[in-house]
């Protein structure tokens, strides 16, 4: 009797268990490790070092043909340190003729170069897109991706998942009873702010910032009242933390009680956290989609989201063809 073999785009393993490998490169090895413990899965051995003039070398160190394999890895600082690692790991999976490669990048970086700002300038968020194709990639899981027509600049499936449950929980639990008022820090982010407004039943109001002419600095108007009220300012990226301090600031001269803020992805370079520290901000709350650094972690002041059961749960829902976008129903 010939032995009964499995389908071969059987998605199960023996046990009746989704089938899946999941890889971390160096970006963010605690999420990867924290997605890797929610989906009670080992993370794939593999060795992603550089040589000594800092060329990435990748090598997988297990069996993945026909696997359906998830690589994990967030483009931020260094960007062009990570998504090299993240491009050559693709390339390796796809030579070890895995069946199916999601890149999983937690932060998308180059997301703030969409369009062209002026003439003879690039749009890096769509050769990044290219890049991340070419080396493999069937499909990417993203986290609040900076400008939502990025997913177009794909010609593979994307999923961007929202980071809206994980603030709104957190809202819930840490601000119950205050008088809350959502603010979007500039024009751009209000239908993100009103998202998270609708589901705390929360007033909006927004900061229109304006520059009246070179070298003068920023005017802060608020649109809105927010006198009494316990503010919560939302928003994707917080870099150098400027436009996020002033409007703080402008906050709290309109006679806000408090002001805190959540942002989905705490890039904070240079003298952010110093700046944050020694804001108005009650507290700045961001996600683990880039790993912490140490000034973030003894700020008195900033505090960290783990995203890991979220983007797990999304990567176990891709695995098993279920639908991703009802996590956010």
């Amino acid at each position: 009797m010939r032995p009964h073999l499995p389908h071969p785009d059987s998605r199960t393993d023996h046990r009746g268990a989704v089938s899946m490998k999941v890889i971390a490169c160096n970006s963010n090895r605690p999420l990867a490790e924290a997605i890797a413990t929610f989906l009670n899965l080992p993370l794939t051995k593999a060795n992603i070092r550089r040589f000594s003039d800092m060329e990435v070398f990748v090598e997988i160190l297990e069996n993945v043909r026909g696997e359906d394999v998830f690589v994990i890895q967030s483009t931020s600082h260094p960007a062009n340190d990570n998504l090299m690692e993240l491009l050559v790991t693709l390339d390796a999976l796809k030579r070890a003729s895995a069946r199916r490669i999601t890149a999983v990048i937690p932060y998308f970086g180059y997301a703030r170069q969409d369009r062209k700002p002026g003439p003879r300038t690039p749009i890096s968020a769509k050769l990044v897109a290219n890049l991340i194709t070419t080396a493999g990639a069937d499909r990417v899981l993203t986290l609040d991706l900076h400008a939502g027509q990025i997913q177009g600049f794909f010609d593979i499936p994307v999923d961007n998942l929202y980071a809206a449950p994980v603030i709104v929980r957190d809202i819930q639990e840490k601000s119950a009873g205050r008088n809350l008022m959502v603010i979007s820090p500039d024009v751009g982010g209000v239908v993100r702010a009103r998202a998270v407004a609708k589901r705390i039943d929360a007033d909006l109001a927004i900061v229109d910032k304006r520059r009246e002419r070179a070298g003068v600095s920023e005017v802060m108007n608020i649109i809105g009242d927010v006198e009494d009220r316990d503010c919560i300012l939302i928003d994707d990226i917080v870099d150098s933390a400027g436009t996020l301090c002033n409007a703080a600031a402008a906050l709290m001269a309109n006679g806000a009680r408090s002001v805190k803020a959540y942002v989905s992805h705490g890039v904070l370079s240079g003298g952010a956290v110093a700046r944050v520290t020694s804001s108005a901000l009650e507290e700045l709350i961001v996600t683990d989609s880039i790993a912490a650094t140490e000034a973030m972690r003894v700020s008195r002041n900033i505090r960290s989201l783990s995203i890991a059961p979220l983007i797990g749960e999304a990567m176990r829902r891709i695995a098993d063809e279920s639908s991703v976008s009802s996590l956010f129903d």
